[in-house]
């Protein structure tokens, strides 16, 4: 459907459309927002990515800043060219995702006097360690924002800490579809993938980057292998972030090369859910990882470390396990224990998928953005909920 002459104007400012977890986000909730009420639009502030396309193809369109400079500099430049677009389109709500794009249109908006801005923090802010002018830059937009949502409880609670209006914080859970695969095609896809049918799979979904934990997962996987199944394999699935070398050298070392398949980044994720028994994270920090969402939605036991919004999708002992960060002993046992244990993944997948469809489903995500776009463009207040991890609009002065 296309949008209707009378549908709010909303510029969602991100990046990159890279295959990274906001930018799948992004491809899975846009699409779906209704179009009688809202006509989205993308504008990428570091040039065209490798899903611009594929979001055209649903009827977003996708303008990038012009590709000057390599990296960070684009963002820099973008700032003028972001700044004229504002003035020319006149969206009638601005959304900000990533830091780089809150920074660089939180400024363009402020420029442009736009008042009627979104801000979604989809990590915790470690990110702002050693970058003190960024985190001053930031403390100062939050209170230009209309509204600022977190994906986790504790991302809002980093967002209020910071400064930001309680009255104007939402929280507003990653959301996905629980998918099944039926056995003759999971045994193709594992054919296609040269894996054995009756071989122990296992994946992590995380581009490479030192607070992913893969060092501390190897670490756990050299410590349990000689009691692991005899044909397992370890599918390493994400953006090499400049550590993929070391990763390689530390597997080899362990003893654990012939075990570990590197995939890259790669498009194809359910795929790769949809071949294996057991989804892992071992991530130092996280707000809510859509890679654990995913996992459950796909039926798939999660062991995870319990950081960040970890432990509002994992129920401990109910659909994965929860364990402490930097700890490749507890990551190890967690693994072997669901490894040795085929009925309780079984069970635990089952479980990881009602309650995706209870609490974490697409559906509830996208009708938690609208009730925000519909807020903010009527002036009222936000007000948390406690079930769910969405909010309304209460129409209450404050």
């Amino acid at each position: 459907m296309p949008p209707q002459p009378s549908a709010s104007r909303i510029l969602i400012v991100v990046p990159k459309l890279t295959v990274g977890g906001t930018e799948r986000h992004l491809m899975s909730v846009l699409p779906k927002l209704d179009r009688r009420r809202f006509q989205v639009e993308v504008a990428t502030t570091r040039g065209a990515g490798p899903l611009d396309q594929a979001l055209r193809a649903q009827g977003i369109p996708v303008t990038p800043a012009p590709a000057l400079f390599p990296g960070h500099a684009n963002a820099l430049a973008a700032l003028p060219w972001l700044w004229w677009r504002i003035l020319r389109k006149q969206p009638d709500l601005l959304h900000f995702l990533l830091p780089e794009a809150y920074l660089i249109g939180g400024l363009a908006a402020l420029l442009a006097r736009c008042r009627r801005c979104v801000m979604s923090r989809r990590s915790l802010n470690l990110y702002q360690d050693g970058k003190p002018i960024s985190r001053l830059l930031e403390r100062q937009l939050h209170r230009s924002m209309a509204a600022l949502t977190g994906n986790s409880r504790a991302a809002v609670e980093q967002l209020a800490a910071e400064g930001a209006p309680r009255a104007r914080l939402a929280l507003i859970h990653n959301g996905t579809a629980t998918s099944t695969c039926a056995a003759g095609d999971r045994a193709a896809a594992r054919a296609a993938l040269g894996l054995d049918p009756d071989s122990l799979v296992l994946v992590i979904v995380a581009t490479l980057l030192p607070y992913k934990g893969h060092g501390d997962l190897l670490r756990a996987l050299a410590g349990i292998a000689e009691r692991l199944p005899a044909r397992w394999t370890l599918l390493v699935a994400g953006r090499d972030e400049g550590i993929g070398a070391g990763l390689r050298a530390q597997a080899e070392a362990a003893g654990l090369a012939r075990h570990v398949r590197w995939l890259g980044e790669r498009g194809d994720v359910p795929g790769l859910l949809a071949v294996s028994d057991i989804a892992l994270l071992a991530s130092h920090e996280e707000s809510l990882p859509n890679a654990v969402l995913e996992a459950m939605a796909a039926g798939l036991p999660v062991v995870a470390t319990g950081v960040g919004g970890c432990a509002e999708a994992v129920e401990e002992g109910v659909t994965g396990r929860l364990v402490p960060p930097h700890d490749p002993e507890a990551l190890g046992r967690a693994i072997l224990a669901l490894a040795l244990d085929r009925e309780q993944r079984a069970a635990m997948g089952r479980a990881g998928q009602r309650r995706i469809a209870e609490r974490f489903s697409l559906e509830a995500c996208v009708a938690a953005y609208e009730r925000l776009y519909d807020a903010v463009l009527a002036g009222q207040p936000l007000a948390m909920q406690s079930d769910a991890g969405a909010f309304v609009a209460d129409g209450r002065n404050r």
